[in-house]
Formats: structure tokens, C-alpha cells, sequence
């Protein structure tokens, strides 16, 4: 009497359990689509979407092989949130990028390039030159940085502008900044964009409200023929300080010290969901009122299904989700699943191919996207 019992407390337990996992799936995926200033919570089943549909499959095969018809709430569930699903793993099992470029084709590459390694210039000067190195070996025809410390009036600068145009053979750029988030008095902090092709027209916009990372910048690109706009974006960080990154790798909840770094973390990640909310939407409208087709390069600080990804990507392509494979990590650090830097663009465009070049010169890999236009 008593083990029945239990089974069947324990049976309702897991179904309880697996139905609440079911409805943060749907809550992490479709959730990017409601309004974050009344649904922010959805970005946290966001965030762990990955983790969430693992744990239905885990689901899934278990009722499978002991209540067959319970297993039916896992696989409604994954079947409903199939194409959410496929923009955090793509249903492809392999994926090649050829570095030679086919002709017609325009490379674009996306890096937030962590000031260019200036902090550690001292003790590891070669590193720069690494980086260098490794974007001169795919030879993007367009180069989008973000977190770009540069100087444009001081030869005696680490960075010096000048000197990276001659280093990368692109003599054409876009380089904006707030002097108010200058890095040091020769350096300035901004984002970069670096063209082969002629730049026509270069803007820089500010968000509202004016926060850190406070602008974001697009260029119209002449290739041949045809122009594109191109837009270079840095949204809202998290801004996590050493401790707060340590936490996150190993959580505890031991004493109080605990449980305000935990609360402090929960409101970081709602004032970043609500930032990058109000900036997307910024964005989102110069998009809409670009004459030419776009592309959209940049460090989104945060994942697939998110309001900022779903609203700024809308009607456009991901070059990941169309040929990159795996989860796509773009972060080193924090989570194996952090797909957080993307090139979308129009779909005039064919996305020939894709990469993400897992070589650690910053904390986030460098991203390419072959892209061939083909007008309708």
C-alpha cells in the first residue's frame, strides 16, 4: 500500500514537473514576441532554452519507455516549438567554409574585438597582431567591429587608425564613438566598420535613453551595381563584474551573502532585457526605412528568441541559422549555448555559407557570413 503510494506521488511529481518544463519551453519561446516591459521574465526561459528542450527529451524518452501517453507532453511541446528550436540548434549535422572566396561573393565578418587587446598590450603585444593575422587570412570585403578602442589623431597610440587601414588593406571606414565613454585621453571607445568596397554615406545614431554602449552606426556600401546598407550594432551588456561571472559558474545559496549576489544578477539580466528592448526598437526603424537592402552585424548581448534578435531580425536571414551548425557559441565565457553575436540580412541575399572561427584573441569568436545578392 505504502509503495503504491509512493509511485503514485512520485508519478505526479514528474508530470508536474514535466508540464511546468513544457510551459517554460513555450514561455522561452515564443516570448521574444510580447512586450519586455510587461513579459521581461520570458528572457530568463529564453536564456535557458537549450537546457529546457534537453530535459524534455530526457522527458520524453522516459514516459516512452514507462507511461507512453504522458511522453506525448514532451513531444507536443518540441513539435511546437520546432522552428524556435532550430534557430539555437540548426537541424544540420555538418558544415564547411571554403576560405577562398567564390566570385560574387561578398564576405562580411562581425568580432566584438574587446578594445583590441589594448589592456594587455604590455604583456602579450604579439596578440594584436594575431588578430590582425587572422582577419587578414579570410579577407572579409566588410569588417564590423564592436568595442573598437582606437585613436584617429595620435601616431604614438597603441591603436592607431592609420595604421590598422594600412594592416587590413580596407581604406574605407566608418568610425563612431560617445567621446563621453572615451577609452583614455588619445583612445576612443566605439564600434568600426571597415569596407573594400566605397562607402557613400556614414551615419551615427544614439539610442534613447542614452545608454552605455550609447550608439550604434550603419554605411552605404556601393559593390559594383548595387548599394546596401549596413548596420553595426553593440546592445545593452549585462555589465557582470568578475564576481558576478564567478557565481554564475559555481552557484551557491549558502549563507546571505549568496542570496543578494543572486538577486543581483536577476535585476542585472531585467535591466538589460528592458534596455536592449528600447534600443531593438530604435534599430528596428532605421531598418525599416533603409532605401537599400541590409545587413546587420553586431553583439546582440543576448540569444535566439530574444525580443532584440526577433524584432531586429524580423523578415531578414540569420546567417547561422541558414548555414552554421551546432549551438554557434559566440561568448567564451559563462555558458557552452551563448549565441549572442549575428549577421543577419535581406533576403534578396543567399547566405553561401558560414563560420564562426573558435580561436580565442577575445572573449567572443569572430563570425563570417558569405552572402551573394541577388536582386528580384
Amino acid at each position: 500500500m505504502l509503495i503504491r503510494f509512493l509511485r503514485k506521488t512520485a508519478k505526479s511529481i514528474l508530470v508536474a514537473v514535466n508540464s511546468l518544463l513544457a510551459l517554460c519551453m513555450l514561455a522561452g519561446s515564443f516570448g521574444g514576441w510580447l512586450n519586455p516591459i510587461h513579459y521581461w521574465f520570458t528572457g530568463y526561459f529564453t536564456l535557458g532554452l537549450f537546457y529546457i528542450a534537453l530535459a524534455l527529451i530526457i522527458f520524453f524518452f522516459f514516459w516512452l519507455m514507462t507511461r507512453p501517453w504522458i511522453s506525448l507532453i514532451s513531444l507536443l511541446t518540441l513539435i511546437i516549438c520546432w522552428n524556435p528550436l532550430t534557430e539555437v540548434l540548426p537541424a544540420r549535422l555538418s558544415s564547411h567554409f571554403n576560405t577562398n572566396k567564390e566570385n560574387g561573393n561578398m564576405r562580411v565578418m562581425s568580432w566584438n574585438v574587446e578594445h583590441f587587446d589594448i589592456l594587455e598590450h604590455k604583456t602579450h603585444p604579439e596578440r594584436k597582431q594575431e588578430m590582425l593575422s587572422l582577419i587578414n587570412s579570410y579577407r572579409p570585403d566588410i569588417a564590423c567591429f564592436q568595442e573598437m578602442v582606437a585613436s584617429d589623431s595620435f601616431p604614438d597610440a597603441i591603436n592607431y587608425l592609420p595604421a590598422f587601414v594600412k594592416a587590413l588593406g580596407m581604406d574605407e571606414l566608418h568610425y563612431s564613438f560617445n567621446p563621453k565613454l572615451d577609452f583614455d585621453k588619445k583612445h576612443h571607445f566605439g564600434l568600426i566598420i571597415f569596407s573594400r568596397h566605397p562607402i557613400i554615406n556614414r551615419q551615427t545614431i544614439s539610442y534613447r535613453p542614452n545608454d552605455y554602449n550609447s550608439i550604434f552606426q550603419y554605411a552605404d556600401i556601393v559593390a559594383g551595381k548595387d548599394t546596401f546598407r549596413v548596420f553595426n550594432i553593440h546592445l545593452q551588456s549585462l555589465r557582470f563584474s568578475g564576481e558576478n561571472k564567478r557565481y554564475i559558474e559555481a552557484p551557491e545559496m549558502n549563507d546571505e551573502a549568496d542570496i543578494k549576489q543572486s538577486k543581483n544578477l536577476l535585476d542585472k539580466f531585467r535591466t538589460g532585457f528592458l534596455k536592449r528592448y528600447r534600443q531593438s526598437d530604435r534599430i528596428r526603424e532605421e531598418i525599416r526605412q533603409s532605401p537599400y537592402p541590409v545587413i546587420v552585424c553586431g553583439d546582440f548581448n543576448d540569444v535566439p528568441n530574444s525580443y532584440a534578435y526577433n524584432h531586429i531580425g524580423y523578415g531578414l536571414q540569420n546567417a547561422f541559422a541558414e548555414k552554421g551548425i551546432g549551438t554557434g557559441r559566440t561568448y567564451s565565457g559563462i555558458s557552452p549555448t551563448l549565441r549572442i553575436d549575428n549577421i543577419f540580412c535581406d533576403n534578396r541575399f543567399t547566405v553561401e555559407q558560414y563560420i564562426r572561427v573558435r580561436k580565442k584573441l577575445s572573449d567572443h569568436f569572430p563570425i563570417l557570413a558569405d552572402l551573394q545578392y541577388r536582386p528580384q
